[in-house]
Formats: structure tokens, C-alpha cells, sequence
């Protein structure tokens, strides 16, 4: 198990660029499974799910070749077979259920492992793979799903938290190569889908309405190799700008896309912060008082739950009553107890989070308990702040890119990285901003 240890209390400033997004990549490298042509993706972020899905995809016989942030796949043979070792590691992995469908007409997939912010079950995902005419049978943990022909149909996506973005994405794969047009009603919108339909279409498939509740797709004989760039992360964009306003700093974001962030921005102004746009760059600080506002988690395009904890820690740092309300995913709360052993006075009501902001945070060691975050040390923290890790691979996956962000940030703060297997810090690094994978 490693730590991080680290000095604070003192503003994040300088800049930083967008590294591509994890939620469009993994969809993506799944896509390559249905073409036995070279696909070339670029703007891969250096993370440990990108890691896991490129394991995945070398069981399946694939070969995949990392070239710092380029990823290159060449699925010329396949075995139709998803091995719980591997897929267990993310719940993510189950959107090679799709392609190898759409492909193979045969797959076996393990079940998804668990994640720490609640059940996420399949269920849509497979209704949409049993729509296109596939057999199902769930046996051992495993989904074993067959089709002598996968055949077009009218599917209706819809959830009870909403859209699912995954399961939007698996039936758009294996809809590909049906026969006959296939239309998604309720389908997600999200910036990531629409990245998966670009890259789809690129490879020769017939695509129209990504982006909007309804999709429709004209399935094709076979597609195409391909070169495609991923879009910029826009949480770890809205993770940087809510950083830069609670610490007190300055930042300014490169690479970002504005246009997919329009729900964080605004309610960053509505908080007080200062958010100056320029093409694809952010300039972010505080304009003066910090003011508590009230969220909502919802769909894109309303304000994403991925960034529902940063939000809540600008709140907790912020004079008065703010509420956060989560509408996607239960048991997304697990993070306030850490922050409250913080000093942040934060209550749970339902599905809200009441936060009594303006308190003075105090270090003390706590633990990193979900994906994607980050540790700001505010200005009125003590010195030492200490976030644990219960998965040593997080650490491990997540060096590389951890360390390249400390030093991109002249915040001024220092941090050791210490690996507790061995009982020694290995890293001593001065700098900023400390990104995590999301798991």
C-alpha cells in the first residue's frame, strides 16, 4: 500500500494541459476489436484502466503496442473469451461485450467487478445485445451471449438515474455490424459517446445523432482501420479549475474543451470564481468571495457526478450553506467522512450533502476513497496533509503521470511518495498537483 504525504496550504498556480479522456478511450480501444485492420489512437492518458484494458485486449489476441500516449491495435485473430482475472479490475471492461458480438457473433464475458460508488448493474446492456437478437445465458459469472445473425431494432436505453453511457456504447459497437438500421431512444449524450461515433464512423460505420437522445445506426458488412485523436478529459479540466479557486491560485488549462464544460463553469461563476475563456484555454482564479451554491448531479449536459467530491470540498472551504444533491449513484457520498476528519462539517440528508463551509481545514491521514481526485491543500490547512491508498496498483499506475503533474505546478508545496510494502519514501518531489486514475 502507498501514501502520499504532503506538505500544504499554499495556492496551485501555473499551467497545465488536458491529457485525453478515460471514459472515451476505453470505449475506444474496445472498438478496435471489430476490425481486423490496424487502428491507431492517440491521446491516451497514462493511466492504470488504459493499462488493464490493453491486458484485455492482448487476452483476446489482439496485439497492442504503448507508445507513450499513442496506443496501436491490431485485432487480426480473436478469441471471444473476457477472463474474470482481468475484467474484475474494472467495471469498464465490459464494453468489449459489444464488439466481440458485433464480430465474432459469439462472446463469453465475465461479470464486472465491483466499484466503491455503488451497484451498476448490466442489465441495460444486455437488453439491448437480446434486442439485436442475440441468446443470453448468465451462468458461473459469466455472460455468454450468441446470435446466428444480429438484426436492427428499436431500443429503449433509459434508466432509472437516466442514460447509460456504457451501455449506450456496447449496443452502438455490436449495432455496427447488424444487419438493417438499429435506433437508440434515450440514449447518453455524453462528449465520450460522440467521440466513440467518430471514431466508429471513421472506420466506415453509418452513424446519426450522436450527441442527442436518439441514435440511429445502418449497420455494415465490415470497417476499417483507423488513426483517431481522443477528446480532453473535461473532468480532470473541471478538476484542475476547482483546484485553482480552492486553493486560492491561478491556473490556466490548455488543451480543454469549454464547450463540453458548460455546467461546471457556470456554477464556478455563480461561486465567485473567475473563469476567463480563450478558444481551447482556461484561465481560472478566485474573483474575490468565495459564495456557497447548491448542485444537482444529473445527464450530461447538466453537471457531471464525476465532479460532484472537488465540488464539495470548494464547498466546504466556502462561507455558508451549500447542498449537494447526487442523482446518478448511490453510496457516492463515501468520501465525506475522510473529509470530514478534515475539519469540514458535512451532513448527509437523503441524497443530499449539506456542506457548513468556511471551517479550517487541519491535515490528518485519510483515505483516497474513489477515482478520480485530488488532494488540495487549502491555504488554511496545517502543514501535513496524508492521503492513503487501500490498492497498492493505484499507486503504481499512476507514478508516472502523478510525478510529470507535481512538476508541471509551481504550487510550492512538497511531496513525498511512499510505498508502505517497503517502509521507505522513493520520491521527493516539489510542485503542485497530484491526479489519480479513475477506477
Amino acid at each position: 500500500m502507498d501514501s502520499l504525504l504532503i506538505k500544504g496550504g499554499v495556492p496551485l498556480c501555473g499551467d497545465v494541459t488536458v491529457s485525453g479522456a478515460k471514459n472515451a478511450v476505453l470505449p475506444i480501444m474496445a472498438a478496435t476489436l471489430l476490425t481486423a485492420e490496424k487502428c491507431v489512437i492517440r491521446r491516451v492518458p497514462d493511466l492504470s484502466d488504459v493499462g488493464f484494458m490493453a491486458q484485455i485486449l492482448k487476452s483476446l489476441g489482439a496485439e497492442v503496442k504503448v507508445d507513450g500516449d499513442t496506443v496501436t491495435v491490431r485485432a487480426a485473430k480473436l478469441k471471444p473469451v473476457g477472463d474474470y482475472e482481468l475484467i474484475r479490475k474494472m467495471r469498464g471492461s465490459i464494453c468489449i461485450l459489444g464488439p466481440l458480438l458485433g464480430r465474432q457473433r459469439k462472446v463469453r464475458v465475465s461479470l464486472p467487478g465491483g466499484c466503491v460508488i455503488g451497484t451498476r448493474p448490466i442489465d441495460l446492456h444486455l437488453k439491448g445485445m437480446k434486442c439485436l437478437g442475440a441468446a443470453l445465458k448468465i451462468e458461473g459469472g459469466y455472460v455468454d451471449a450468441k446470435a446466428k445473425r444480429l438484426i436492427g431494432a428499436d431500443i429503449f436505453l433509459g434508466g432509472r438515474a437516466g442514460p447509460t453511457v456504457l451501455g449506450t456504447a456496447n449496443v452502438m459497437m455490436a449495432a455496427v455490424l447488424a444487419e438493417g438500421v438499429t435506433t437508440i431512444e434515450s440514449a447518453a449524450c455524453e462528449p465520450e459517446v460522440v467521440d466513440l461515433a467518430f471514431f466508429l464512423s471513421k472506420m466506415g460505420a453509418k452513424i446519426v445523432g450522436a450527441g442527442s437522445p436518439t441514435i440511429t445506426i445502418t449497420g455494415v458488412k465490415e470497417l476499417a482501420g483507423v488513426e483517431h485523436e481522443v477528446i480532453p478529459d473535461r473532468i480532470e479540466a473541471a478538476t484542475f479549475a476547482i483546484a485553482a479557486a480552492a486553493t486560492n491560485g491561478e491556473v490556466t488549462i490548455h488543451g480543454a474543451r469549454p464547450d463540453h464544460m458548460h455546467a461546471v463553469l457556470d456554477k464556478l461563476k455563480d461561486a465567485g470564481v473567475k473563469v476567463e475563456r480563450k478558444g481551447l484555454t482556461l484561465t481560472v482564479k478566485r474573483g474575490g468571495k468565495l459564495k456557497p451554491i447548491d448542485i444537482t448531479t444529473m445527464p450530461y449536459a447538466g453537471f457531471p457526478t464525476d465532479v460532484q467530491a472537488q465540488i464539495m470540498v470548494l464547498m466546504a472551504l466556502t462561507p455558508g450553506l451549500g447542498i449537494i444533491t447526487e442523482r446518478i449513484f448511490e453510496s457516492r457520498f463515501m468520501h465525506v467522512s475522510e473529509l470530514s476528519r478534515l475539519g469540514a462539517d458535512i451532513s448527509i440528508e437523503g441524497p443530499s450533502a449539506i456542506v457548513k463551509g468556511g471551517q479550517p481545514l487541519s491535515g490528518a491521514p485519510w483515505l483516497a476513497t474513489c477515482g478520480h481526485r485530488q488532494l488540495w491543500s487549502s491555504r488554511d490547512s496545517r502543514p501535513r496533509e496524508r492521503r492513503r491508498s487501500t490498492a497498492f496498483i493505484i499507486w503504481t499506475g499512476a507514478t508516472k503521470r502523478l510525478i510529470k503533474n507535481l512538476r508541471a505546478w509551481a504550487a510550492g508545496f512538497n511531496v513525498w511518495i511512499r510505498n508502505e510494502d517497503l517502509n521507505q519514501y522513493h520520491h521527493r518531489v516539489r510542485g503542485g498537483l497530484c491526479r489519480l486514475p479513475c477506477f
